[in-house]
């Protein structure tokens, strides 16, 4: 089934195509007028020369002045052969679709509504027939059995005739044109860029990168970029303010030498403020009794640190780099990279 992108918005064309694999662009006069274009010819010799098929009007009341329309645009420089001229359904539409036809060039009859409506476009050798189901459904029609009938028509009788499923609204109408057999089918930008999503199919991937990111990234890549360490000579007021500086929950308390003493935590600070009152921020940390640290090499990898975080049931995790404290290790580090 060939997808074409259905707009004259060239942000939304640019972007569409993109992707690569888009078939063509159709447009049409009203895009064109609500984008607030006034070259006509110029956006249109613009367009064919970034997408692979360009699809737009021959307007005209006669064959004879369709037929001058469509030459008309031929010579500001398009490729015939990629180059489909759309006409309206009528009399006079499908005998200039033959006279077209019988030159070599393609053409799509549309703004169909009726079985034989689509039958006169197919018998006059258009290249493509296009229903508008959108439209159709607004009216209360069954369009989408009417898209199935056109296609069993060119099925049963081999007409060279490509079905296209136009006035896509929503997604669902792409599984519909799938499900009956369409052609070519186009679609707005916003329904093109909706058809690879799906809530499950997210989920997974989030979790497959989670899972990669454990097997493959050390410690030390994960570690925020600041190091909070402070002296044990520190009260610990200012530890509370080096905290807040640091956008942690929990700061490592060292030594003259360097050495770890040990980890002080808002949880630890709660603890003493309930115990012993406000007059505990003046003390030092040096005066405080610690547990020794939990700790982890910078260069164990995640899934390490994640076993550690579930064995000792701690939040925050020291960091260590040739037994030197360099950062600490959040639980919540693991899950965001």
């Amino acid at each position: 089934m060939e997808l074409y992108l259905d707009s004259a918005n060239m942000k939304e064309i640019e972007e569409g195509f993109k992707l690569g694999f888009l078939d063509g662009l159709t447009t049409t006069p009203t895009f064109m007028q609500r984008e607030g274009i006034t070259d006509i010819d110029g956006t249109i010799v613009k367009l064919s020369k970034i997408v692979p098929v360009l699809q737009i009007e021959a307007l005209g009341s006669t064959a004879e002045e369709i037929k001058k329309e469509a030459l008309r645009q031929l010579n500001l420089g398009l490729d015939p052969k990629r180059t489909v001229f759309k006409i309206p359904v009528s009399l006079e539409g499908v005998r200039a679709c033959k006279i077209l036809r019988n030159e070599g060039l393609l053409v799509n009859v549309h703004l169909v509504y009726t079985l034989q409506q689509a039958y006169m476009a197919m018998h006059a050798g258009a290249t493509y027939v296009c229903p508008l189901v959108g439209r159709l459904q607004d009216q209360g029609h069954d369009a989408l059995t009417l898209v199935e009938q056109c296609v069993d028509a060119v099925n049963y009788y081999n007409y060279d005739t490509k079905i296209m499923f136009s006035s896509v609204r929503h997604n669902e109408h792409v599984r519909n044109a799938i499900n009956i057999g369409v052609h070519t089918i186009t679609v707005p930008l916003k329904v093109l860029k909706s058809l690879t999503e799906n809530n499950f199919t997210q989920i997974g991937t989030e979790q497959f990168f989670r899972d990669t990111r454990m097997m493959m990234v050390k410690v030390k890549e994960a570690i925020r970029p600041v190091n909070p360490v402070v002296s044990s000579e520190t009260t610990i007021k200012d530890a509370l303010v080096k905290m807040t500086e640091y956008r942690f929950g929990t700061v490592i308390v060292t030594n003259k030498d360097g050495s770890v003493q040990g980890v002080f935590t808002d949880g630890d600070l709660r603890r003493l403020l309930q115990k012993d009152g406000d007059h505990v921020l003046n003390k030092k940390l040096k005066e405080l009794e610690y547990k020794t640290p939990v700790s982890i090499d910078a260069n164990a990898l995640l899934n390490e640190a994640a076993a550690l975080f579930k064995k000792t049931n701690v939040d925050n995790i020291m960091v260590t780099d040739g037994g030197k404290p360099c950062g600490m290790l959040d639980i919540q580090d693991l899950k965001n990279d």
